[in-house]
């Protein structure tokens, strides 16, 4: 009898260790590329994310929305970070769309620009170069500089976009990431350009649009209207690892909410 009962404790033990094993976190990497102005909400994500599962690294390159979507339907990433809608050629492709975020596209002046509240119509003049000064606008006689993002660029494409001057602006300047075109415009009193509102801190003005100030509060009301998704792309029929899917499964899950708050950007749901 003694012996029956110590094969069968042998036998539970191995169970609860098997049991033990497959309730242990899981490990990997997780290749993410694309937008710039998703940097601070995939930090908040990334960083909260490795306390959930610490045998999961999460890599975030930040080279623009346009090479993030193209990176995942290639191949070369796990997930595509975009800050703008999926075109009809990327979905044909098989780009697919996850929305975890929405974010303001602010339009940014130097501080101490007077001009601080503009028309949808009179932006469109300003970046088309229909209006090249700011004292068309009530502003000082000085001439304004126009910076804005490089071509491929989702802050640039949706801004073009949603203000109706795709492929018509006249910029003076064109930058590579969101933190340039917040410096650049932080250092020259005649400037005006785009920035994700995640982005934006106390170096600049963000404007008004229509009378309507950009927060977190008027994005998810829909009254400011310059605004954008956040979104992590997959492709259909590729299956994700494991680690890739947690990750994905984390980011566009209740749980993200408050770090994507906390990053500045707004919960969508």
């Amino acid at each position: 009898m003694k012996k029956v009962l110590t094969l069968a404790l042998a036998a539970a033990l191995a169970v609860s260790a098997l049991a033990g094993c497959s309730s242990q976190k899981k490990g990997g990497t997780v290749n993410t590329d694309g937008s710039t102005s998703m940097a601070d909400v995939m930090g908040a994500l990334t960083e909260a994310f490795k306390e959930k599962e610490p045998n999961i690294t999460v890599n975030y390159s930040g080279t623009g929305s346009g090479s993030g979507i193209s990176g995942v339907l290639d191949g070369t990433c796990d997930i595509g970070l975009s800050s703008r809608e999926l075109k009809q050629e990327e979905t044909d492709q098989g780009a697919v769309a996850h929305v975890i975020a929405l974010d303001g596209v602010a339009v940014v002046v130097n501080p101490k620009n007077t001009v601080t509240d503009l028309t949808t119509e009179q932006i469109a003049d300003i970046f088309t170069g229909k209006i090249t000064n700011w004292s068309e606008l009530g502003g000082a006689d000085a001439p304004i500089a126009v910076y804005g993002r490089e071509d491929g660029s989702g802050t640039r494409s949706a801004f073009e976009e949603i203000t109706g001057v795709e492929g018509a602006c006249v910029y003076t300047n064109e930058y590579g990431s969101t933190g340039d075109v917040i410096g650049n415009v932080a250092s020259n009193e005649n400037a005006i350009g785009y920035a994700s509102l995640s982005a934006v801190d106390d170096s600049v003005t963000a404007a008004k649009v229509n009378g309507v100030t950009p927060s977190e509060a008027t994005v998810k009301d829909g009254s400011y209207t310059i605004q954008r998704p956040f979104v992590m792309v997959t492709k259909e029929g590729v299956k994700l690892s494991e680690a890739a899917q947690a990750f994905l499964d984390f980011a566009s899950g209740e749980e993200a909410a408050e770090y994507i708050t906390a990053a500045g950007a707004v919960y969508p749901n």
